[in-house]
């Protein structure tokens, strides 16, 4: 059974790789809106790294409580898991809108339009 200090500090390591996949994907979208796909592609990849991550140090914590009852862990868990889904849904949400601003890209090339963003 893990330690009320493991339990809190895996709390602490989801919150902080959920917090450094958010930060990767809002620098995505900035880095789409300039035309730079490559390096919001990348991004994308760095943010997808961290909330494996954070699926992780959740996963090895679950494992160790198998069975126990502790509500520390449990609200660890659901908090975790709400950081989580939320920065799975804004993953989401990155990801449409780099593919959305390829697209315009596109077809501002096609038409020989030079936005100015």
């Amino acid at each position: 059974m893990a330690t009320k200090k493991e339990i809190s500090m895996t709390g602490f390591a989801i919150v902080a790789y959920a917090g450094d996949a958010k930060t990767d994907l809002i620098a995505a979208l900035e880095a789409a809106k300039k035309g730079e796909f490559v390096h919001a592609q990348k991004l994308v990849a760095s943010a997808d790294q961290a909330i494996a991550a954070a699926h992780n140090e959740q996963t090895k914590l679950l494992s160790k409580e198998a069975g126990g009852e502790d509500m520390d862990v449990t609200f660890i868990m659901v908090h975790g898991q709400d950081t989580l889904m939320t920065t799975m849904l804004l993953k989401d949400e990155t990801t449409y809108f780099i593919n959305e601003y390829q697209r315009i890209d596109k077809i501002e090339k096609q038409l020989g339009i030079h936005p100015t963003i």
